[in-house]
Parts: structure tokens; C-alpha cells; sequence
């Protein structure tokens, strides 16, 4: 090898480093938060109503999609021969229905007699729900983690940068060698398909009386929009959200074991990132989501003072929330009330 030769084979030698680590775990959290922010913000633009159970229904939506991709396994058990990501898929599928479907109910028997009581009442009543959901859901998970039986199980990918190109292999391509989770990658693809469709929804009938409604219902009621549906629609598809959310939070490298009895608690850590966006903008949701992703990401790997003591990246989302809340109370895109007196 010429010395010239040598001298470029070193420079382009790369070294994993913390801060490459940092993104790919600030994009895999954020994706998890902004998801769930998403949810939970649809709900309350068009009803108004403060979801207190978002975290149980995460849980109850990732366990059903185990339960459809490996307990029933359904439509596996008729699709013999097909490829294993075809089969998971629609599995998750089946399972986002059946997590929407009973949204819906829950809306229609618990938060349907709720309209027109107080706030605080109706918060209330998620709260009750949340202990439901999440007590039954916990009976079914039981004392050990449910697989997701997701195909992509342990596996990295990586978008490697020597002399300004890629490495391409057989099953991997590294990135300034740092390796990336194939589970962060396909959030990072679902996320961007969601936002996209909710972008897409919003300019559609019914996401345009959504918009209707969550503006004044008593107007959008006279113009007659159902609102009893629009109702329920947002809370069919804040399940669904809040379903897919539990299936980032349940894969690798975050619980590599599955879902848990923990999986709902773990989606409480996404308010920070609705508080900092704003409860009602969709938008502020995914800005906030990956904020506060990254936020606690960079807070984990750089603040590691012994005098912080462990676990002080989890602190940080909840100081950014108060910061945010003391200088703009309604988030950074939420919408401000004036109030005459």
C-alpha cells in the first residue's frame, strides 16, 4: 500500500461515538413519545376530555398485538408459507382494529354520558378507566413479558459515512459505525407514515368536522356533524395510536422481552412532551415528542455526574415541562384562551 493509500485508510477509519448513540436513542425515544402525543392529543382537540387512560390503553393495544402475533396467531395459523414480516403485519393490523373497536366502546359507555358534565368530572372518569384496562390487561400479560414476535427481533442496521459513501452487506450498512436497531428504524418509518396520514385525515370530510368540532361543538352540532361520531372516531384512533405506542415502547432495544406489566407506566413519560408541544396541536405533539426524546437522550449520555446520582436523564423531561409551562402555560403550539372578565 502507497503512503498516500495508507494516510486515506486512516483518516476514513471511523470511531463509534457517544454523541452517534445519543441521536439513534433521541429518534428511537422520540418516535415512542411523539406517537403516543399524538394519540392522546387527537382525543383531547376533538373532545376536550384529558385521557388519563392512554397509558393503559398502550398497554392493552400491545398486548393484543402480541396475543394476535404469537398466542392466537392470527391470520398466521392460515397463511402457512408466507413471508414472517406479512404474517406480523397483519397481525398488527388485526390487533390496531380490535384496539380501535374498543376504544370506541370505551367512548360510547363511560365518556358518551359524560357530555356536557365538567372536565374535571369526565377526567375523573379516565382515570377509573385507566385502572380498569390496565388491572384486566395485567391479569392476561401476567408474571412474565408477552413476545411481540416482531421479525426483526436483535437485529442493527447502521448508515455508515467512509470517504462520503455507504457500505452496503448482507444484512447491515454502517453508519460512522454506529449500529442502529432495526426496531428504530421501522419506528422511524411508521412514524413518518403516520404523521403523514393524520396531515392526510385532517384534510379529509371527516377530519374537517373533527377540526369543526374540536373548534365549538354547539355550532358544529347545528351544521349538522354528528358529534357523537366524531367523538368516537377520535377515540378509535388515540387507540390505535396509543397501541402502536405500546409496540415501539415493547420491542427491542427498549423491553427486548415484550410486553410487561410496567408498558403502561412507561407511556406516562410522553406528557412532558404534550405539555411541551401543547394538548391541542397535533403538530406540537411530534415537535414535542421528539424534543423531549432527545432531551432525555442527550441527559443520559452526557449527564453523568456521580453528585446527579442514576437515572437523572429520566428527570430531565419533567424540569424541560416546567420550564416550558412557567414561560408558555399552553405549550409551545398550543392554543391560548383569553378569558374577559
Amino acid at each position: 500500500m502507497t503512503p498516500g493509500l495508507l494516510i486515506l485508510a486512516q483518516e476514513s477509519t471511523v470511531v463509534p461515538s457517544e454523541f452517534g448513540r445519543m441521536v439513534v436513542n433521541g429518534l428511537s425515544l422520540g418516535a415512542i413519545y411523539a406517537v403516543l402525543a399524538l394519540g392522546f392529543v387527537i382525543i383531547f382537540k376533538a373532545t376536550q376530555v384529558l385521557n388519563f387512560a392512554h397509558g393503559a390503553l398502550s398497554a392493552m393495544g400491545a398486548f393484543l398485538i402480541a396475543s394476535f402475533a404469537t398466542i392466537i396467531n392470527i391470520p398466521g395459523r392460515w397463511m402457512e408459507g408466507a413471508p414472517e414480516w406479512l404474517q406480523w403485519g397483519l397481525s398488527v393490523v388485526f390487533a390496531l382494529v380490535m384496539a380501535a373497536l374498543i376504544g370506541m366502546a370505551l367512548e360510547r359507555m363511560f365518556l358518551r354520558p359524560m357530555v356536557g358534565e365538567a372536565l374535571f368530572a369526565v377526567a375523573i372518569v379516565t382515570l377509573g378507566i385507566d385502572i380498569i384496562v390496565r388491572t384486566i390487561t395485567n391479569d392476561f400479560i401476567g408474571l412474565t413479558s408477552r413476545p411481540m414476535g416482531d421479525p426483526f427481533g436483535l437485529k442493527t442496521v447502521g448508515l455508515g459515512c467512509v470517504n462520503g459513501g455507504f457500505i452496503a452487506e448482507a444484512d447491515f450498512v454502517e453508519l460512522c459505525s454506529v449500529r442502529i436497531p432495526w426496531t428504530t428504524v421501522f419506528q422511524m418509518i411508521l412514524t413518518v407514515l403516520l404523521v403523514a396520514g393524520v396531515a392526510m385525515f385532517f384534510r379529509s370530510r371527516t377530519g374537517i368536522a373533527m377540526r369543526a368540532t374540536a373548534w365549538d361543538q354547539e355550532v358544529a352540532r347545528a351544521q349538522g356533524i354528528s358529534v357523537g361520531r366524531i367523538f368516537a372516531t377520535a377515540w378509535a384512533i388515540g387507540a390505535m395510536m396509543a397501541a402502536i405506542g405500546g409496540l415501539f415502547i415493547s420491542m427491542f432495544p427498549r423491553r427486548p422481552g415484550g410486553v410487561d406489566t410496567f408498558t403502561a407506566f412507561f407511556a406516562f413519560r410522553a406528557f412532558p412532551a404534550i405539555i411541551l408541544g401543547g394538548l391541542d396541536s397535533v403538530v406540537g405533539s411530534i415537535v414535542g415528542g421528539f424534543a423531549i426524546g432527545f432531551a432525555e437522550s442527550a441527559a443520559s449520555t452526557y449527564l453523568t455526574f456521580e453528585w446527579l446520582g442514576t437515572g437523572f436523564g429520566g428527570v430531565v423531561p419533567y424540569i424541560v415541562m416546567l420550564l416550558v409551562l412557567l414561560i408558555r402555560p399552553y405549550g409551545l403550539f398550543g392554543t391560548e384562551e383569553i378569558r374577559r372578565v
